[in-house]
């Protein structure tokens, strides 16, 4: 069965790859272009710093493509973008406006780290690039910027940051309650609210799936359809309420007494459905004994009354040549002996 918390996980991951490689190709392309025109200029420092950047985005972009490593394409692209900032601000770029290029870090960040690792990594960028602007040039030599360049460009940069930060709080929260929502309604779309077991619907898929693998491996396949006796005067005499209560204390029952490979799911109404890989009909039968057995000696308490409940069932074994609805119908009828034969029976006899 499909999992929609792992499907929209991975469309998450497939869209951050997505962006990760384009991010990676215009890099490439503006690092090279801005590199000749450094060369053109006789910049031949900053040009240099440039082809190298160009190489990296590539590197950065390749690793995805062959080995489809995300993580550390993200990661060699990301750093590099830092490394190539940091000689922005340490050599001045063309005329002093390197560090005008810093903007683009704070996004890229969170978008790529997510929000927690994202705002650390940007303190320390901060950090950097702050210990470059404002070393005094008699220790190290670098471009040199106004004292009100400077913090305007630190303010400006923790405002874009504060922005970029605030986006993907914003984006996780609103990605997160889609996946809770998804989750809600898969929830809904295939499972019985009130017993917590598979509905009709998921039952069928896993018929279906149960039924090809048979097909597949030869092993037997076999079903029990079971139907809760005098059901309606469950309801009459004790009310629905009661009648939700004996439903999920079967659930439990049921759950609780077969094995970690098969299933039992809410078929409609009052009937149970079992479906039991690698199981012949005769084996499907010492379940079904097991689970009556468990039925005699339990009473459901409601409002301090003790309800009696018993149930009838029907087994029948897949052949290759039968389709599902045949399968269900067989069953059936073997379920309607039961009750025909006085109910609390098990049919066919083994």
């Amino acid at each position: 069965m499909n999992n929609p918390q792992i499907n929209s996980l991975e469309n998450e991951e497939l869209q951050q790859a997505h962006v990760v490689s384009l991010f990676a190709l215009v890099g490439m392309s503006i690092s090279a272009v801005m590199g000749l025109i450094a060369l053109f200029n006789n910049n031949f420092i900053l040009a240099a710093s440039l082809f190298f950047a160009s190489f990296v985005y590539f590197l950065g972009y390749y690793v995805y493509k062959k080995y489809n490593n995300v993580e550390l394409s993200s990661a060699i692209i990301l750093y590099s973008l830092y490394l190539l900032m940091f000689y922005l601000v340490y050599s001045g770029g063309v005329e002093n406006t390197g560090p005008l290029w810093i903007f683009i870090v704070a996004p890229v960040s969170v978008f790529i780290h997510g929000l927690k690792r994202g705002l650390i990594d940007i303190a320390l960028f901060v950090a950097i690039i702050s210990t470059i602007m404002f070393m005094p040039t008699d220790i190290i030599a670098h471009a040199i910027y106004s004292t009100e360049f400077k913090l305007r460009l630190l303010y400006s940069f923790l405002t874009v940051t504060f922005l970029s930060a605030l986006y993907e709080y914003s984006r996780d929260k609103s990605y997160k309650h889609t996946l809770e929502l998804s989750k809600k309604y898969q929830q809904l779309a295939h499972y019985d609210p009130l017993t917590q077991l598979s509905n009709r619907r998921d039952a069928l898929c896993i018929l279906k799936q149960e039924q090809a693998r048979m097909i597949r491996s030869k092993e037997p396949l076999s079903i029990i359809i079971c139907d809760v006796d005098h059901f309606k005067k469950i309801n009459d005499q004790y009310g629905h309420n009661a009648g939700d209560i004996v439903l999920v204390e079967l659930a439990k029952i049921f759950t609780n007494n077969i094995r970690e490979q098969d299933f039992v799911a809410r078929w409609g109404g009052e009937e149970f459905l079992f479906i039991l890989p690698q199981t012949l009909a005769k084996n499907a039968n010492l379940v079904a004994v097991k689970i009556n057995e468990k039925l005699q000696n339990n009473l459901v308490d409601y409002e301090g009354k003790e309800i009696k409940v018993t149930v009838s069932m029907g087994i029948e074994q897949f052949n290759d040549n039968q389709s599902i609805d045949e399968i269900i119908n067989s069953a059936d009828k073997y379920l309607y002996q039961a009750k025909n034969s006085g109910r609390n029976q098990i049919f066919p006899k083994f």
